[in-house]
């Protein structure tokens, strides 16, 4: 029942061209991303979870609004300096996770189990349309697509994940990589594109060299 009334409660808002700018001028000042104070005091705090264990450094920058889901799971960190934001994406960060010093997270976004993100690492869910030349490109909205990364993986400093790229559980991608393409499970990712250097062989349980060095696709 509560959700029920939850959602005619949104449909509403979402309904009413009016209404929604009057909600979105109480939840964030204009031409901001982050939410006003009373929102991260007394709104996200009930809307959103955070596991048993976690914590976010006092020095992450949290543009999490209600809108969209956001979810820490049990045991994970998520470092100073980095941004977290669920504007137009949610951001689900799964159980003993750590988020480096000076990540960005925007979603959609996906973390699973046991990842690890190195410095400055950015994965961005969403692309800013650009095609009618009249107007700016701020102008004129965004496309989101998903970002996830499996388990156990690791992202190297200063890499870059697009929208819409999965990454497989127990990868590496080397630090300073541009990854535009999936990446399968049991991969070494190097590069800009990042390409697929190295697959675990679970016949043999040797990692092998990838001899055809191409752009990494599942």
């Amino acid at each position: 029942m509560k959700y029920s009334l939850e959602m005619g409660f949104k449909d509403k808002i979402k309904g009413n061209s009016n209404l929604k700018k009057f909600v979105h001028w109480l939840l964030v000042p204009k031409n901001q991303a982050r939410p006003r104070r009373w929102v991260s005091w007394f709104v996200n705090p009930f809307y959103h979870k955070k596991g048993k264990g976690s914590s976010i450094r006092k020095r992450t920058r949290m543009d999490v609004l209600p809108w969209n889901p956001f979810e820490l799971g049990n045991q994970s960190t998520i470092e100073d300096f980095s941004t977290i934001n669920n504007g137009v994406g949610g951001v689900f960060i799964g159980n003993q996770v750590r988020i480096g010093l000076g990540n960005t997270l925007i979603g959609p976004v996906t973390i699973k189990d046991d990842v690890r993100l190195a410095q400055n690492v950015v994965l961005s869910g969403l692309n800013h349309n650009y095609e009618d030349i009249s107007q700016p490109i701020h102008a004129q909205g965004v496309t989101t697509k998903m970002i996830t990364v499996g388990e156990a993986t690791w992202i190297g400093a200063n890499t870059v994940v697009v929208a819409g790229v999965t990454i497989g559980r127990h990868c590496v991608i080397a630090g300073g990589s541009v990854v535009t393409k999936d990446i399968p499970d049991y991969s070494v990712a190097v590069g800009n594109p990042a390409r697929v250097v190295k697959q675990y062989n679970g016949h043999s349980g040797v990692w092998e060299k990838v001899k055809n060095n191409k752009p990494a696709l599942v």
